[in-house]
């Protein structure tokens, strides 16, 4: 799945005019092109299940954190109702806990999610570059060969007309090559760059995460059992 995943950018960006223009051969490289993208469709297809697999488990645990979050609440409250406070402390600690670990679930979460809906351009990117040059392969195909014949007859027959048939030829290269263009499709998914400011501010925030987190039990505590009139 990795190794699928560090293509996206080369995949979604795939030019498929600027490889042919490169080719000696466009005609070879319109096949060895379009086994190339099926054998990445293959791939996207058998790992498609894993990846979604880890993003729905990511989901499930952001889900199972947050009720853990709400019973360590309710036990809280039944504690101080039950006139026991170093209980009640005890749990309002575990729910900062779990708020900890649920801040970090999260943003698994968002990681499995990003690389789910890369999978499906990947797919969709491939499936319509398939699609498009495999319709126009015959077409494309059929035209090289004619300008070769027309060049291969010509110079046989008349050695006065061969420029010109190579001309023709040219032509009939540079008309394939723009009906390429209509089987190409672009896309580039750019990565937001990281903030420098948010890490520095990261930086000081940490600092006090402990002090917050202390104040935060002994905040909640005090709303709480004003709350229940105790």
């Amino acid at each position: 799945m990795a190794n699928i995943l560090t293509r996206f950018k080369d995949i979604m960006a795939a030019n498929i005019n600027s490889l042919l223009d490169k080719a000696e051969d466009p005609e070879k490289m319109i096949d060895q092109y379009l086994r190339n993208m099926e054998k990445d469709l293959a791939t996207i297809k058998s790992e498609a299940a894993a990846v979604i697999a880890v993003k729905n488990s990511a989901e499930r645990k952001v889900e199972e954190c947050k009720g853990e979050i709400s019973k360590m609440e309710s036990y809280a409250k039944k504690a101080l109702q039950a006139g026991n406070e170093s209980d009640a402390r005890m749990f309002l600690q575990k729910k900062e806990t779990l708020n900890s670990k649920l801040a970090n679930l999260e943003k698994e979460r968002e990681t499995a999610v990003v690389n789910a809906e890369k999978m499906k351009e990947m797919h969709d990117k491939l499936a319509s570059d398939i699609q498009k040059l495999s319709e126009k392969r015959s077409d494309i195909k059929a035209k090289l060969k004619m300008a070769q014949t027309t060049e291969k007859i010509n110079s046989m027959t008349s050695t006065s007309g061969l420029n010109g048939n190579i001309s023709a030829f040219e032509r009939m290269e540079e008309k394939a090559n723009r009906m390429l263009d209509e089987a190409n499709a672009r896309a580039e998914l750019s990565t937001p760059k990281k903030d420098e400011v948010e890490d520095l501010m990261k930086k000081y925030d940490e600092s006090s995460e402990e002090t917050k987190n202390s104040s935060a039990v002994d905040e909640e505590l005090e709303k709480m059992k004003k709350e229940l009139g105790l």
